[in-house]
């Protein structure tokens, strides 16, 4: 009721008379000092809260019966043990972070640090254990250790864990986890105005999405066919569990992707009781989420969220993100738990999403990110995904699990040319219209042979039904003598085509120090009969318990974006055909070298070093610098037919990471990345590529503040500081696009132009309550980010307005603002 009281007031005070009096920042502050001030103050006492959950076999997933789960650091003992399904439930737990101890004769004792416990919300805190291959002393994993690996167990080199609280903690990152990612070591995010990102030198397009292990569409808002980013993501991560996110040779289960993989996984709901989630954020939007148990036995559980753009906070502070046009965007997520039967267990999932914004010339700037000054543009997409998961045990150290989806992505562009005198008519430029509907299957059987072996194999196959439409008459005769340019026709395709995957993987637990991971992938596409087979291998060396090497190699191939394996080319004067439907899997060698070192109970040291081959790159048949390596970091793909698969390029570079993982109120990560991407288009000649930064560096921090006695409230701060090389650009050939009126660029010099480096620093601060009846809680953070308002170059383009090239910057100092109660 207090979040509503604030909104009210501070929307009759937008709308008032004296709403041009005020200032942006005295708005903002405003607004601030209401939300504060609205925060019920109650006083201290002492509550608890519930920590429950459920503890399984790390490599078969079996619920083991007898676990003894300890609260260590409980001023009288406290403690519980598993049933026959794996579940626990430990009682009153005070409010705070606490440390918990799994113990179960035969497995490696887990011990879990830095477990926050709040009001309004029970924890709810999912476990696996691994089989011990000797009789070994007890090992505490530290928190450290937990997040050095990985969710899947196949997975040992270039995986990293996450979670909800690390997307919402770290500053800058806007409820996104693909923006998350982005502190990581290796990565880099295109540009403020996106969340595509960059993994080791790779174009965006190289990454793969998955939902509850099946492949996704691009889950953004305002996303395009073939991209894997967008301006706002679509996935809630209130909804999601620990998940995954790997950067270099895959397991063998992962396909179609050629540099990184989000596997994502939504969570099932409480299922003891009804809890609720209101939030606000400026970029994220208006939010409300329920879960709880369908029925008394709590077998079943529902988890259901909305969201819906809130762009009236930006707007109220006077902000710009990035145009004048107003974007609108909504989403719907959720996850029904069936809960386990005979039949085995089923979930229903799903996300939908719809999007839309117009840009308008005249209200268009001419530094606009996205549209131009003397052009209407007009933007929809939607996306539907809906997932049926199974999982079916077989005897007692195996299980099936089965996922069917069907997905839908539809983008639509138009743009008219606005005209040149007052009251002329607009002339349609372009139409885009692309419509992807996805059934796809995936199953899989894992079986647990002993504590040492543990096989994995499976199929996916996905079949793509596609409308895909554009047309264009920029640059274009007017062959018909009607006074306007003609349509060309580029993409016109209506069909379906199907991949199909097949895998094999193995893991070999030598001893206490030794792991083997091997691993065989397959892949066909039937539109032209391609088939690959990949070998995948990693080695892990614990020679100290608190040290580790290891080893990976994998051979990946990705099939060309869509647009541009639909791509229809003009071979005679009005006559467009499919000339790049021959082209073959682009092919990707990895190596890696990994170092992993311990310091301490809650320190980290990682390197890695990493070398990628890539090959069948599409180029031009003809002698150019156009290579398929430079493209996907924005909402289009190059327009080029005849393509060959001809083109070569590199990846080489150093990772280190620096982690302090959050205990004793605070945290700390330090990311380096230094490294060299190359390509050669037809020409031969190796340049740099467009996404060849040199190095990437982040520094994040943390610290949380308890108030009171109680410990019930607390104030946390953070701050991100980043700072990458610049991106090397084509100079425009400035001559040519006068003459032209179209952006002219002078490729025979592709690549040779670098922008300023880039730099940002954020600050995060918050406040924490915990109701003094224990049912609710409250968070309010706002986020300033690049805070300095630093002019990091977006692009430097030829402007039809000004006639001249004009350097346009990305976001500046922009706040994000978060408020959620739970109860």
């Amino acid at each position: 009721m207090a979040f509503l009281f604030i909104f009210a007031v501070f929307t009759n005070y937008h709308t008032g008379k004296n709403h041009n009096t005020m200032s942006p920042v005295s708005k903002l502050f405003t607004f601030l000092l209401l939300l504060l001030a609205a925060l019920p103050i109650h006083g201290q006492s002492n509550f608890t809260q519930l920590i429950k959950g459920a503890v399984i076999d790390r490599q078969s997933e079996q619920p083991l019966f007898g676990v003894t789960v300890e609260l260590l650091d409980a001023e009288t003992p406290t403690g519980a043990v598993s049933d026959e399904n794996g579940r626990y439930v430990l009682e009153r737990v005070p409010f705070g972070r606490h440390s918990l101890r799994f113990s179960y004769l035969g497995y490696e004792p887990l011990t879990i640090p830095n477990v926050l416990v709040t009001a309004g919300k029970e924890v709810v805190l999912d476990i696996s254990l691994s089989e011990s291959v000797l009789q070994l002393q007890e090992i505490v994993i530290s928190a450290s250790a937990e997040k050095d690996r990985a969710q899947n167990d196949m997975a040992s080199v270039s995986a990293r864990s996450f979670n909800l609280e690390e997307v919402t903690r770290f500053s800058g990152g806007r409820n996104d986890v693909a923006r998350l990612a982005g502190s990581f070591a290796g990565v880099a995010v295109a540009d403020d105005s996106r969340n595509d990102i960059v993994v080791r030198g790779n174009s965006p397009t190289g990454v793969l999405w998955r939902l509850e292990g099946i492949p996704i569409p691009n889950p953004n808002h305002f996303s395009t066919l073939g991209t894997t980013g967008g301006p706002v993501s679509a996935i809630n991560p209130n909804l999601l569990r620990s998940s995954d996110f790997l950067t270099s040779a895959f397991p063998a289960e992962y396909g179609n992707a050629l540099s990184g993989v989000f596997d994502l996984g939504f969570r099932s709901g409480n299922r003891d009781r009804h809890e609720f989630t209101f939030q606000m954020a400026a970029f994220s939007g208006l939010e409300a989420m329920a879960e709880g148990p369908l029925k008394k036995d709590g077998q079943a559980t529902y988890l259901v969220s909305g969201r819906y753009s809130f762009v009236g906070l930006a707007d109220a502070a006077g902000i710009p993100v990035g145009t004048n046009a107003t974007p609108n965007y909504r989403d719907l997520s959720f996850k029904v738990d069936f809960g386990s039967q005979k039949s085995g267990r089923f979930s229903l999932f799903g996300i939908l999403g719809t999007s839309n914004i117009d840009f308008l010339g005249k209200e268009i700037d001419e530094d606009d990110l996205f549209a131009e000054a003397d052009r209407d543009s007009y933007v929809k997409s939607g996306l539907s995904i809906l997932g049926l998961r199974h999982n079916l045990i077989l005897g007692k150290n195996g299980y099936l699990r089965t996922v069917a989806a069907f997905s839908r992505s539809r983008s639509r562009f138009d743009q008219d040319e606005l005209p040149l005198q007052e009251g002329g008519p607009q002339t349609r430029l372009i139409t885009v219209d692309d419509i992807n509907n996805t059934l796809a299957l995936s199953s899989y059987v894992n079986q647990k042979l002993d504590a040492h072996h543990t096989l994995r194999f499976g199929i996916l196959a996905q079949v793509y039904r596609l409308d895909a439409f554009g047309q264009s008459r920029d640059n274009r005769p007017d062959l018909d003598g009607d006074g306007q340019a003609d349509w060309g026709i580029y993409r016109n395709f209506e069909g379906s085509l199907a991949l199909l995957e097949a895998y094999a993987q193995n893991q070999y637990r030598i001893n206490e120090k030794w792991t083997l991971h091997a691993g065989l992938h397959s892949q066909y596409l039937d539109q032209n009969g391609q088939f690959v087979l990949e070998p995948r291998a990693s080695l892990s060396w614990a020679f100290t318990p608190s040290q580790k090497i290891s080893l990976g190699y994998g051979l990946h191939h990705q099939n060309q974006p869509l647009p541009v394996f639909f791509f229809r080319e003009e071979t005679a004067p009005g006559v467009f055909e499919p000339t790049n439907q021959d082209l073959e899997f682009t092919r990707s060698h990895h190596i890696v070298l990994g170092y992993d070192r311990k310091l301490g109970a809650d320190w980290r040291l990682k390197a890695e070093a990493y070398y990628q081959a890539i090959g069948n790159v599409p180029v031009d048949a003809t002698s150019s610098s156009f290579s398929m390596l430079n493209a996907g970091a924005n909402f289009v793909f190059p327009e080029k037919g005849g393509l060959l698969n001809e083109g070569t390029g590199t990846n080489t570079g150093l990772e280190f990471t620096l982690e302090k993982f959050f205990s004793k109120g605070y945290y700390g990560l330090v990311t380096a990345s230094l490294f060299d991407s190359k390509y050669k288009g037809s020409d031969g000649i190796e340049r740099n590529s467009a996404f060849n930064n040199g190095y990437v560096f982040n520094a994040l921090a943390g610290k949380e503040v308890k108030l009171g006695k109680s410990g019930r409230e607390a104030l946390t701060f953070d701050f991100k500081f980043t700072t990458a090389g610049g991106r090397y650009v084509t100079p425009v050939n400035l001559p040519a696009s006068q003459a032209a009126q179209e952006e002219v660029l002078q490729e025979d010099k592709a690549f040779t132009l670098r922008n300023d480096p880039y730099l940002r620093l954020d600050f995060k601060f918050g406040f924490q309550r915990n109701s003094r009846n224990g049912r609710m809680s409250q968070q309010f953070f706002i986020d300033l980010q690049n805070i300095t308002d630093n002019q990091n170059i977006f692009t430097n383009r030829y402007n039809r307005a000004t006639n001249q090239v004009n350097t346009v910057y990305q976001t500046g100092f922009f706040p994000d603002i978060l408020y959620r109660i739970q109860f």
